[in-house]
């Protein structure tokens, strides 16, 4: 998968498939499925180091997960998320810190939360040959000016974000927790794919966390997550057997002893 292609599957009618990844293990295997793109994302500061919001992922830890995941890859396009206060500074600092992003990593393009104020950022990410995807909607890095995560439903001003990420040289944009009808009228004003989370079904493709889809995580989830298995109950039940024949003594037997 190449940009080009990427942004060709829209005017082919093909639906994109996007997963996150974080580490070196699960991006292979990910990318054997066959999925389009794989997204290390800022969402690893919740899904791997615990914190309550994306806000503290650093530069460097973007770049750590980033390599890992890209050098997993074969064939799936590599996207990887420009953290928290990396491109909001200044053109030049953006252009410095996706630099950096695409020479560490390994990864095909880069991506930012924007509004129509990172237009001079995406333009000149574009004119520097750096692939830049946009993300309007819910901006989790934005999360304490929406005062939460929220539905974004002011259909004007999303319309504006996504055709000014397009102008600027964006060669797709992620659409999160906007309502359906409001994302369907993007997707169709814009010649650039729009990629789906929490958007409903007429994006151009979809993107959802891997361990949410999984059923890794506990505790909340969003409407929009469809568990495709249940790997925590799976993973619970499997160590636990393995604690209890430890214990007992079942646990190395002779079939998995060396003699």
């Amino acid at each position: 998968m190449t940009v080009p292609r990427f942004v060709d599957a829209k005017r082919q009618g093909r639906r994109l498939s996007v997963l996150t990844a974080y580490d070196h293990l699960w991006a292979g295997l990910i990318d054997a499925t066959g999925v389009d793109a794989i997204l290390v994302g800022d969402s690893l500061a919740m899904v791997v180091q615990g914190k309550s919001t994306t806000l503290p992922v650093t530069l460097d830890q973007i770049i750590y997960h980033g390599e890992m995941v890209a050098r997993a890859v074969k064939r799936a396009l590599v996207i990887v998320d420009m953290p928290f206060m990396t491109f909001q500074v200044s053109v030049e600092d953006a252009l410095r810190n996706a630099g950096r992003i695409m020479k560490e990593t390994g990864a095909s393009a880069v991506k930012l939360e924007c509004g129509t104020h990172q237009a001079a950022t995406i333009r000149a990410l574009a004119n520097a040959d750096i692939p830049v995807m946009g993300h309007v909607g819910l901006k989790p890095q934005s999360v304490h000016k929406l005062g939460g995560y929220r539905i974004q439903r002011d259909e004007e001003q999303l319309l504006k974000d996504a055709r000014t990420a397009e102008e600027a040289g964006a060669f797709g944009v992620v659409l999160e927790c906007v309502p359906r009808a409001i994302a369907a009228h993007i997707t169709a004003e814009l010649k650039i794919p729009t990629i789906g989370i929490g958007a409903g079904p007429d994006c151009d493709g979809q993107v959802l966390v891997t361990p949410d889809m999984l059923g890794l995580t506990g505790g909340f989830q969003p409407k929009f997550v469809k568990h495709f298995a249940e790997l925590r109950t799976a993973a619970t039940d499997a160590i636990s057997s393995y604690v209890r024949e430890v214990r007992g003594g079942q646990y190395p037997d002779d079939a998995h002893s060396h003699s």
